[in-house]
C-alpha cells in the first residue's frame, strides 16, 4: 500500500496543530485539528484559495452566530434560521468550500451560551493555528518534473511509432499494426494533462508553464495523427507515388522530441506538394479519390507541422 503526501502532511499535520491550540489553552482545541485536515490540499494554489475560502466563511459565520444566537437565542430554531441566511451570503462571496469548516466554529459559538470577546479571541485563534498550520505544510509539494518527463518520453515514443506505421503501411501494403499505441497515447496525454496542471499550480508566481503548454501541444497534434491514419489507409498501393509520402513519415517518425525542426519539414512538404501539383491530372475517378485523400493527407501533416512551429524551443 503506496501512502501519499497528503496522507503524511494530514497525519503530522493533525496532531501539531491540535498541540500548539492544547498549549495556547483553548477552548475546543481538538477542532484546530480538524480544521487542518479540511485544508490539506494537492496544490499551493488550492491551498491558499482553501485557506481564504475557510477564513472568510468563519469569520462571516461568527458574525451571523452573534446577530442570531444573541437576539433569537440559543436554541436549535436558530441555527436553522441562522444557516437560510448564512449560506446564500457564501455562495454570493464565492467562498462555499467554506461551509463545512464554518459550521465547526457555528456550533463551537452556539455550545458556548455567550458570544463575548473572549469566545470570540479563542475561535479566531483556533482558525489561525488550524489553517495557518495546514497552509506551512502545504507551502511544500513533491516536484512532479520526473514524471512529466516520462509522460514526455513515451507520449514521443508513441508518436514516432504511429508515424513510422503509417509509412510503413504506404511503402509495403501490409496491415498487421493493432494500433495499440493510439489508445495509449490518448490515456497517456489525459493523465499528462491533469499531471502538467497541478504542476501549473504548484508555481503560482510562475505565468509560464512549459509541461501544460507541451502537453497542450501534443494533444492537438495527436487528434491530427488520429485522422491521418485511415486517410493513409484510402491511398491505393497501386499508387506509385505512396512511396515518396511514406518517406516523408519515416523520415517524420525519426524527429519526434522537443526540439523544433518543424520548419524543416514544412519546406520539404512545401516541395512534395508541389511535385504532386505538377503530376499529371487523374483519369478515373479511382485516382481521383486516391489524389483527393493524399492531398487531405498531406494538409493534415501540415498542419501537424505548423502546431509544432507554433510551440517554442525554448519551452521544453
Amino acid at each position: 500500500m503506496k501512502i501519499g503526501y497528503r496522507t503524511v502532511k494530514t497525519a503530522l499535520g493533525t496532531p501539531f496543530a491540535i498541540w500548539v491550540a492544547q498549549m495556547l489553552q483553548l477552548n475546543n482545541f481538538a477542532s484546530a485539528g480538524i480544521l487542518t485536515i479540511l485544508c490539506i490540499q494537492i496544490t499551493r494554489k488550492r491551498s491558499f484559495l482553501s485557506a481564504w475560502h475557510r477564513v472568510a466563511a468563519c469569520l462571516v459565520a461568527m458574525g451571523f452566530s452573534y446577530l442570531f444566537f444573541e437576539f433569537i437565542g440559543y436554541h436549535p430554531l436558530s441555527i436553522g434560521l441562522m444557516l437560510f441566511a448564512f449560506i446564500p451570503v457564501t455562495v454570493w462571496l464565492k467562498v462555499t468550500p467554506g461551509i463545512v469548516t464554518s459550521s465547526v466554529i457555528i456550533l463551537h459559538l452556539y455550545d458556548s451560551g455567550d458570544i463575548g470577546w473572549g469566545t470570540i479571541f479563542n475561535e479566531t485563534l483556533l482558525i489561525v493555528v488550524g489553517i495557518g498550520t495546514a497552509l506551512l505544510l502545504n507551502l511544500y509539494m513533491p516536484s512532479l518534473e520526473n514524471k512529466l518527463v516520462e509522460y514526455q518520453e513515451e507520449v514521443e515514443h508513441n508518436f514516432s511509432v504511429i508515424l513510422k506505421e503509417v509509412s510503413t503501411y504506404l511503402r509495403d501494403g501490409t496491415d498487421s499494426w493493432a494500433g495499440t499505441e493510439l489508445t495509449d497515447t490518448a490515456a497517456l496525454l489525459e493523465k499528462a494533462k491533469s499531471l502538467s496542471y497541478r504542476d501549473v499550480e504548484n508555481h503560482v508566481l510562475q505565468a509560464h508553464n512549459r509541461y501544460y503548454h507541451y502537453f497542450h501541444m501534443r494533444m492537438k497534434q495527436f487528434e491530427l495523427l488520429e485522422r491521418m491514419v485511415p486517410l493513409a489507409s484510402r491511398i491505393s498501393s497501386s499508387y506509385e507515388q505512396r512511396i515518396l509520402i511514406a518517406d516523408f513519415f519515416d523520415d517524420l517518425s525519426k524527429a519526434v522530441h522537443p526540439g523544433n525542426t518543424a520548419v524543416i519539414f514544412l519546406k520539404k512538404l512545401k516541395e512534395l506538394k508541389e511535385y504532386f501539383r505538377n503530376d499529371k491530372l487523374p483519369e478515373t475517378r479511382e485516382e481521383f479519390e486516391v489524389r483527393a485523400n493524399l492531398f487531405h493527407l498531406l494538409n493534415e501533416i501540415e498542419e501537424y507541422l505548423v502546431i509544432k512551429r507554433s510551440f517554442r524551443k525554448s519551452d521544453v
